[in-house]
């Protein structure tokens, strides 16, 4: 017999008592470097806003819970993954509907993608939805999502969701509970969170033992407006352009336990260099146009307009126009365990 066949003799006997060589999977296991089954992608929004607008005709936000179009990465179909570690998906609620209260152990954002007027409560506090806001639902909060409309003006509005339900899936430590009413009782005015914690200033009496920041909204007119200051006063990075973290006021560290969110603004003309980092990345077109170049494969992105990065993927931005990017990842999770890496050529 040979020694190849000696081998597979002996896996042979070894697997019926659920056993197997480490041997023979070992690279696989402890890469020399991340080997990220996902893939670079781009979704197009003109493309999927007229499949989101049939949904409505199908059924309501009430009927699905939460009428959303799940962006799956191509190479991980059915598993509702973006990445390994985060879920996304654009949701759609029309006006003059409701989204039932229910709340999950799950971490959720919500950036607004497109119309206004929409809102959503969370906890007993409810904000007004406008486009580039980004908003928190921290694990086991109770929230419901509406739309009335502003000025007297309904519009349908989209937002992209990006969950750790992959790392919850992961930890089988998932639990979620509808709540018994369709809405909360609003218990705090709109901005309340904003005006005890939005300007670098904290209640003198307040405790906040909490992992999320006590900011559950973040105006995009206030990041804006930092963005533009900082193009004012400096140079943009050769990689990133102008990029900005959103942070917790409290502790400065991640707004979010599991997901690390990211505004930044390219210059028109900026050709940034290739950079790579273990933490994949989706991307949010807020303004602007311009290309991402992933791993050799080259996208053109427009306003509204998603796209992931995978883990350890090269990078290179460009902007044809001026052009402000939101972006998330699990950057707070692999600082903890401390296995963040980058790399810049």
């Amino acid at each position: 017999m040979t020694a190849t066949a000696a081998r597979q003799a002996y896996y042979d006997r070894i697997r019926p008592l659920h056993l197997s060589p480490l041997w023979e999977s070992l690279h696989a296991l402890v890469p020399r470097e991340p080997q990220s089954p996902c893939v670079p992608a781009l979704w197009r929004y003109e493309a999927i806003k007229p499949l989101l607008m049939e949904s409505a005709t199908l059924i309501t936000a009430e009927e699905a819970v939460r009428r959303v179009l799940v962006l799956e990465n191509p190479a991980l179909p059915g598993r509702a993954s973006i990445t390994q570690s985060l879920y996304a998906g654009l949701q759609l609620i029309m006006p003059g509907e409701v989204a039932p209260a229910h709340r999950h152990v799950q971490s959720a954002l919500r950036f607004i993608v497109d119309g206004q007027g929409a809102y959503t409560t969370v906890n007993g506090e409810r904000t007004t939805m406008y486009p580039g806001d980004f908003i928190i639902t921290p694990s086991w909060a109770w929230h419901d999502h509406g739309n009335e409309g502003v000025g007297g003006h309904s519009e349908p509005v989209v937002w992209l969701d990006g969950l750790d339900i992959p790392m919850l899936r992961f930890f089988d430590a998932g639990f979620a509970e509808n709540a018994d009413e369709k809405l909360q009782q609003v218990a705090q005015p709109e901005g309340h969170s904003f005006a005890r914690f939005g300007h670098n200033m904290v209640p003198v009496k307040h405790s906040h033992g909490a992992p999320t920041s006590p900011i559950f909204s973040y105006p995009y007119a206030r990041s804006r407006e930092a963005l533009a200051a900082l193009a004012r006063g400096e140079a943009p990075d050769a990689w990133h352009g102008h990029k900005l973290v959103y942070i917790n006021p409290l502790t400065g560290g991640a707004p979010m336990p599991t997901i690390q969110p990211f505004l930044q603004l390219l210059p028109a003309g900026f050709a940034g260099q290739a950079h790579q980092q273990t933490d994949g990345a989706i991307y949010s077109v807020v303004e602007g146009r311009g290309t991402a170049t992933i791993a050799g494969e080259r996208f053109a992105f427009g306003p509204r307009d998603t796209f992931v990065v995978p883990s350890w993927a090269p990078l290179q931005l460009a902007a044809s126009s001026e052009a402000v990017l939101f972006s998330f990842s699990d950057r707070p999770v692999q600082r903890a365990m401390g296995v963040l890496r980058e790399r810049f050529a």
